[in-house]
């Protein structure tokens, strides 16, 4: 098939003046466009450097102790040339947060040394005042031994008191333990078997005691001084034979001679019929609370007495 020649020419001769009038239409739909790029470009700007003001707004002010002040930003948080942030920028806006961290760092640091010396100081108050209250205990402690020994002792010293005391007013106290009477024949100053046989049993309780007395009562039937003397012979005969036979000191007997008078304990219608000597043992009260009385008995004719 064959095209006509004529007919494609006309489309050949408009070619050029279409090329001519896209070259100088694409210049004009730019400079229409630009307006709209610029208008939209600029609430993104706004938009950073507010949200760069916004930041810079929270951000803590700087410390009293920075040698220089921050100096505002001359530039966006995305930079004129990198789309990223600075590390200069960075550390700009983090220098016044690590500040304050450094200066709570310190403030912690100070509260704890203070804590700790606080705590120092109250150990060795503890410390002092547990020696002190130890020293106090053992003070109290010694104190409570003296009162115990002085009142020991005084104590002591009052038993010792009344010890003295018993003992000076017993050292004249005699009470009866028991009595023996010896008879004697005719009035004459001789001992019969039965007598020597009732003082050597009375010598026999006396042996190795102390603190007691021989009281000897004689008596004569004859009346007047001669009965007098007659008793005080019967006596002397009774005192030489506990001293000659059983050592009885002399001191320990005291004598008298009586006559035919009669006692306070006898009947007072009786009459002395008989010559004999009564020898009553006495025992010191001072001996019986030593613990070392004398052994009296009951002989023959006498009995012993409470």
């Amino acid at each position: 098939m064959k095209i006509p020649l004529k007919s494609s020419i006309p489309f050949l001769g408009q070619l050029p003046i279409l090329v001519l009038a896209s070259t100088l239409g694409i210049p004009a739909i730019a400079q229409e466009m630009q307006p709209a790029d610029s208008s939209q470009s600029t609430p993104s700007s706004t938009a950073a450097a507010t949200s760069t003001a916004a930041s810079s707004d929270s951000l803590p002010p700087p410390t009293s102790y920075a040698t220089s002040p921050v100096t505002p930003p001359k530039e966006g948080f995305w930079g004129h040339l990198n789309p990223f942030a600075r590390k200069n920028w960075v550390k700009k806006q983090t220098d016044p947060i690590n500040d304050r961290l450094s200066e709570l760092d310190e403030v912690s640091a100070k509260n704890g040394r203070q804590i700790t010396e606080m705590d120092a100081r109250a150990q060795d108050g503890i410390h002092q005042a547990q020696s002190a209250a130890d020293a106090a205990n053992q003070t109290a402690t010694a104190a409570g031994s003296q009162a115990d020994q002085a009142h020991t002792m005084a104590q002591n010293a009052s038993g010792h008191v009344d010890r003295l005391n018993s003992t000076v007013s017993g050292l004249d106290q005699y009470h009866p333990i028991s009595e023996v009477e010896i008879p004697f024949r005719g009035g004459e100053p001789t001992l019969s078997s039965l007598a020597r046989k009732r003082l050597d049993d009375l010598a026999a309780s006396l042996s190795g005691q102390q603190g007691y007395i021989l009281e000897m009562e004689a008596r004569s039937p004859s009346s007047g001084s001669a009965g007098i003397q007659n008793s005080e012979r019967l006596a002397e005969a009774v005192k030489r034979y506990m001293v000659t036979q059983h050592e009885i000191p002399v001191y320990r007997m005291h004598a008298v001679a009586l006559g035919n008078a009669r006692g306070s304990g006898d009947e007072q219608d009786k009459p002395v019929r008989t010559s004999s000597v009564h020898i009553q043992l006495m025992e010191n009260s001072l001996a019986a609370q030593q613990g070392a009385p004398p052994q009296g008995e009951a002989f023959l004719t006498g009995a012993e007495r409470p």
